[in-house]
Formats: C-alpha cells, sequence, structure tokens
C-alpha cells in the first residue's frame, strides 16, 4: 500500500510538470467549426412553382423498377432548386426513407443537364444549380424494389405491387407538404385494377391520372394495383380492395365478406363519428410481395397470407392487421400526438406517446375483431395470453426499461433481429400498452358499475368533430383531462406508473379485474398454433426457452432461460435431442417425457464448426399460455368483446 501511494503522488507530480494542455507545436489539431445541421421549419406557405407533374412507370415488373419523372416549376429568378427525399416516414416513427433504393439521378431544363449534389450534412437534400431563365426542372430517376426480402421489403412483383408515393419522389424544400401540389400519373401492366384512396380518377389505356392533390394527402394515399383483383363495397363510403398472387386466393364467401362490414359498423360504433370522406382498405393476398400493415387516413396497407381468405377458419390468427390498421384513422392518422405530426418529412418525429397511437389501436384492434367476428373469441382470448405470458415470464428486460422507452425503438433499433430481445425490448408500447389499456377499462367498469368503460374514452377522445379528416394533435395532459371526464380518478399517476416507470409488477392485473387468469397447458392456443403453422417454427419459449425453425436453428432465446443457461444462443442449431435426429415431434416428446423424469434433456448442439453436447436439466413439460375465467357466467373481458351492432 506505501509504494502504491507513493507512485501516485510521483504521478501528481509528473501532471505538474508536465500537463496535458502542453503538447509539441509540432502535432496537428484541427479545431471543430460549428455545424450548421439544425433542422430549419419550413413556412405553411405554398409552393410558389405551381403544381409538379409526377409521372411513374410501373410496368417494368419483371426486373422491379419504378422508372419517375417529376415535373417541378419554379418562380422567375430562381437560381437554385432545393429538394428533399422524405426522411422521417408518417407510420414508420423514424427516419426509414429509403433512399438506398433511389439511382440514376438527373435533372434537366431546356433539355440540358443542370448541376447538383447532396448535402453533406443531410444526405436527403439535393441542391440544383439553374441557369438565368429556367422557369421548370425536370427530375428523371429510378425507384428500385428489392427482388429479394434481404435487400428490404419487395413491393412488386410479376401479379402485383404496392407504389408508396414517398419512396418514389421528391418535394421542394421550406413548405409545409400540405401546401404543395401534385398531379400524380402512373403507368401499371396492361389490365391491371389499380386501388388507392386518391380522388378523380381517369384511365386511358393502362395509364391513370388522378385530381391535382396536395404531397400529404398524396404520401398518405398509397396504391395496390394487381393483375388478380377484386373490390367489394362495405357499406357507406367503405371498400374492400384486394389484390392476389392468384386469382383463388379471391374467393370471400359472402358470410366472411359480411365480418369485414360488421367490422366497419363497429368501428363506427365505437368511435362515434368518421373522419374521412370514403375509405378503402387495401389487401394483398401474397407471400411474394413483402408483409405490410400501415396505416392511412382514408385507407390502410394490409397483408395476409395467400390463403387467408379461402381458408378462413385455418387461418384465422392472420385476420388482426385489418381491424388494427382500420382504428388507426381516428388513432394515429385524424387524432396524433403533437410530437408524431411534422410538417414536413425532413422534422424529426418525436415518438413518446406511442403507447396511445399504437397501444390503443392494438386494444381496439383486438377488441373489433372479435365484435366483429372478423376473429373468433378463442383466437383473441389466445393472443390475450401469449401477451400476457410474456410479460409474465418472458421479459427480464421489464427490470431495467419502462414502456415509454421502448417507443424509441422505431428509431434505435428499426425492428432489426435483437440478439436477447427478451432482455432488451422491442416496441413493447404496442401489446404491454394494449394489457395497460384492458386494466384503464376494467377501472373505470368497477367504479362505474359496469355503466361505462374505454368506449367511453374512444368516443369522446377520438370522435371530435365528425366528417373533419384534417390532423388533430393531442399530449399528455388531454389524454388524462378526457379519461378524468369519464371517470374520475388519479390517471395521470396510473399511466406514469405502468408506462413510464421500469420493474413493475406484471401487466396483469387488467385480464384479473376482468374475470379471467392466467393458466398453463401443455398444448398451444387456438392463436398460438396458428403463428407456428403459418411462420413455420416451434415455441418452446415457456418451457425450454427457445424458439426453433423447421430445422432446429434456434430463432429466439429467452434470457435466463434453461437453454441460455445451458449455453445456447441465437443461430445455434439443435441436430439431434437425447440421441435421436431432430424433429419437432422429437424435442417435444423429449419435454414432455423430462416431465416425470429426472434425468435431463440432452441436446446435440451445432453452433459454426462445433458441436457440443448440452444437458438441460428442465423438467416442466410443454407449457403453452392459456386465458380462462375465474368466475362463472359473463365476465368482464366477455361483456368487452361482445358486439355492439348486433
Amino acid at each position: 500500500m506505501k509504494t502504491m501511494t507513493a507512485s501516485l503522488a510521483l504521478a501528481a507530480a509528473l501532471a505538474i510538470s508536465f500537463p496535458l494542455a502542453a503538447r509539441p507545436d509540432t502535432n496537428s489539431a484541427p479545431v471543430a467549426p460549428q455545424l450548421e445541421d439544425g433542422t430549419p421549419l419550413p413556412q405553411d406557405t405554398a409552393w410558389p412553382g405551381g403544381t409538379i407533374a409526377l409521372n411513374i412507370d410501373a410496368t417494368d415488373t419483371r426486373r422491379g423498377v419504378y422508372a419517375v419523372t417529376e415535373t417541378i416549376p419554379v418562380a422567375a429568378g430562381t437560381r437554385e432548386l432545393v429538394l428533399l427525399f422524405p426522411e422521417w416516414l408518417p407510420g414508420n416513427h423514424a427516419a426509414r426513407g429509403p433512399i438506398n433504393l433511389l439511382s440514376n439521378i438527373r435533372f434537366t431544363a431546356n433539355g440540358q443537364p443542370l448541376a447538383w449534389k447532396r448535402d453533406t450534412l443531410d444526405v436527403y437534400r439535393f441542391v440544383v444549380e439553374l441557369p438565368e431563365g429556367v422557369r421548370e426542372v425536370t427530375a428523371n430517376f429510378l425507384h428500385t424494389s428489392p427482388v429479394t426480402g434481404r435487400e428490404g421489403r419487395i413491393t412488386m412483383t410479376q401479379e402485383m405491387l404496392n407504389l408508396q408515393w414517398e419512396k418514389m419522389s421528391l418535394y421542394p424544400e421550406g413548405h409545409y407538404t400540405r401546401r404543395i401540389a401534385v398531379k400524380p400519373t402512373v403507368t401499371v401492366p396492361e389490365g391491371w385494377q389499380v386501388f388507392t384512396a386518391l380522388d378523380g380518377q381517369e384511365r386511358t389505356g393502362d395509364t391513370v391520372t388522378w385530381q391535382d392533390v396536395d404531397y400529404e394527402t398524396l404520401v398518405d394515399s398509397p396504391i395496390f394495383a394487381g393483375k388478380y383483383a377484386k373490390q367489394w363495397s362495405l357499406g357507406e363510403g367503405v371498400k374492400l380492395d384486394a389484390v392476389a398472387d392468384a386469382p383463388k386466393y379471391l374467393e370471400l364467401a359472402p358470410e366472411n365478406l359480411a365480418r369485414f362490414d360488421r367490422l366497419v359498423d363497429e368501428a363506427d360504433a365505437l368511435f362515434g363519428a368518421r373522419h374521412f370522406d370514403h375509405y378503402d382498405i387495401l389487401l394483398a393476398m401474397t407471400d411474394r410481395m413483402g408483409g405490410i400493415g400501415l396505416e392511412h387516413h382514408r385507407s390502410a396497407e394490409n397483408q395476409y397470407e395467400p390463403d387467408a381468405l379461402i381458408k378462413w377458419d385455418e387461418m384465422d390468427w392472420d385476420h388482426n392487421v385489418v381491424s388494427h390498421e382500420l382504428v388507426h384513422s381516428w388513432n394515429g392518422k385524424f387524432r396524433r400526438p403533437e410530437g408524431l405530426w411534422t410538417p414536413d418529412y425532413r422534422t424529426p418525429m418525436q415518438d413518446d406517446l406511442l403507447w396511445v397511437y399504437e397501444g390503443q389501436t392494438q386494444f381496439w384492434g383486438w377488441i373489433l375483431a372479435a365484435r366483429s367476428g372478423l376473429q373468433q373469441k378463442d383466437t383473441i382470448l389466445g393472443t390475450i395470453a401469449n401477451a400476457v405470458a410474456n410479460y409474465s415470464e418472458g421479459q427480464p428486460g421489464r427490470a431495467w426499461r419502462a414502456v415509454q422507452d421502448t417507443t424509441y425503438d422505431p428509431i434505435v433499433n428499426s425492428r432489426r433481429p435483437l440478439p436477447y430481445s427478451s432482455l432488451q425490448r422491442s416496441e413493447d408500447y404496442y401489446v404491454e400498452g394494449a394489457l395497460t389499456w384492458l386494466e384503464a377499462d376494467q377501472i373505470i367498469r368497477e367504479g362505474t358499475g359496469g355503466k361505462k368503460g374505454l368506449d367511453d374514452f374512444a368516443k369522446a377522445f377520438f370522435g371530435k368533430t365528425d366528417g373533419d379528416w384534417g390532423v388533430l394533435t393531442y399530449d399528455f395532459d388531454e389524454v388524462v383531462e378526457t379519461l378524468n371526464g369519464v371517470y374520475a380518478y388519479d390517471w395521470a399517476r396510473f399511466l406514469d406508473t405502468r408506462l413510464r416507470q421500469p420493474n413493475q409488477p406484471a401487466p396483469t392485473k387488467g385480464l384479473e379485474m376482468a374475470g379471467y387468469q392466467l393458466v398453463w397447458k401443455d398444448t398451444p392456443n387456438p392463436y398460438a398454433k396458428g403463428r407456428m403453422q403459418g411462420g413455420k417454427y416451434l415455441d418452446l419459449f415457456n418451457s425450454l426457452g427457445v424458439n426453433l425453425d423447421n430445422e432446429g436453428k434456434v430463432t429466439s432465446t429467452l434470457w435466463d432461460g434453461p437453454a441460455f443457461n445451458a449455453g445456447i444462443v441465437n443461430g445455434a442449431q439443435v441436430v439431434a435431442v437425447n440421441g435421436t435426429a431432430y424433429s419437432s415431434d422429437t424435442i417435444k416428446e423429449a419435454v414432455a417425457a423430462a416431465k416425470s423424469g429426472s434425468e435431463p434433456i440432452t441436446l446435440l448442439v451445432k453452433r459454426g464448426d462445433r458441436y457440443d453436447s448440452v444437458a438441460i436439466d428442465y423438467h416442466g413439460g410443454l407449457r403453452y399460455p392459456w386465458i380462462e375465467k375465474t368466475g362463472k357466467g359473463k365476465q368482464g373481458l366477455d361483456l368487452l368483446l361482445a358486439p355492439r351492432t348486433r
């Protein structure tokens, strides 16, 4: 100890004699300038040049290429045109504009090429130099759809396409996007049908145009088009527009079409107002184009597995996205957190209230699916069972990370795979948010003797100003104020505790107040069974603590679970179980047998070039979550899921 003290004293003395600041003058030492990287706010003024013509040739389905010609008029005397590629995308809650898919960019005026450069501090910003007298600039470029899933989401196949305007257009800097006028035109393959919420559609051959529209509404009005397509009316102002990989996938039985019709009726009854003049449920029946569920004000992009309509009962687990995205027209598009409304697609979004935007939408998506019959009640009960089980046993990350902190995951993680998602958490504002709203519903019902529930909040909060399809923003205080208007309670503390604080009890209270409890069985519930079959994987997350694909490869591992503690991680492959070649039946039988025995389950695991024999001393058997009533007769959850329009 004395020697160490002496050494420290010597070091201190040397530091005084030779201060760190006294560097030799011969060393290079740059000084950082102040970067001009603040995001300037646009002005609520019209683009002075006039209406932009946006023409997209979407006929090259063989190669998956959209060819864009955009003609931008400019005001007299303009010597520099600054164009932006949309970066912060609505519904993505993050800066995900795929500028990497834009190529062969060229600008011309009066037939002559124009010099341009990309902003070094904002690569989504293009600066085009204009000679004197230029009144119109033409931009030509290509947007290349990914052709394999490795490159991103596929938006064009040889049978269909999903054209999203913001992915293949530029807009002038400095103005609210709602003040920029655009005339859109698209050419599609011969004979393809085109579906969109845009108004004033006219068609000449295979070239389709619409009336002039502001850029904000254009971006909010994507296209589904396809060789095999069909449209159904769902009552006043609402249509179901489907494209498919083959004609057989468009056969929709009348009784199942009626479920979509009832979904619209149930949504109208819930919110008591509409915030669209018409609405299109865009639906792709495909496993060739990338999956999607994305909200818009007067439409939504949805994807089902190809046979989800023709094998209705078997594919019941796959039907929920439509109800979820429909709810977003009220929650997320009309009512929007103030930080998630932005005047253009350059201004950063603030995601902290996504537990309302997405969490309550998740909740109502479940409820309306059950009320309408779009999904069977047992499927929704299984969905809730999986959610409750996950946060009861499969989410150790809740100890350190609050739900609200996961609202930043669209920015932080962008839905990339995580090595240990149960520890790191990922976008839990959806499902844990929904379970929190279930508890809020039950608090209101209990406090009002069943006279009120979260339905009353939905009508008061989202059902304002019938017919208004603008945007009405809100903040945390308005959420609390509206809840108190339905039923007086310490809602600020409730929401803060459940959603803003880490290490809270598992979100089971709402389920228990609703007359149900979590139980475990050795067979999967209907929702879990459907998901496993559709996803082609085996769920052993609540037993061995892993999910496995059809080849035995580990796709997710529960932190501190039996497999994790034995050293098994994502990417490892189980090749044998107790000396027998791997199959899903083999490992399930081994887990079931170990429940009544004392010997560990022995797995031969391949990781890279190495093979290891791993013993897992687990004897809990197969465990799948279910929820069951705790009393007789109709319970609170039964009443919540019951139809309102029949």
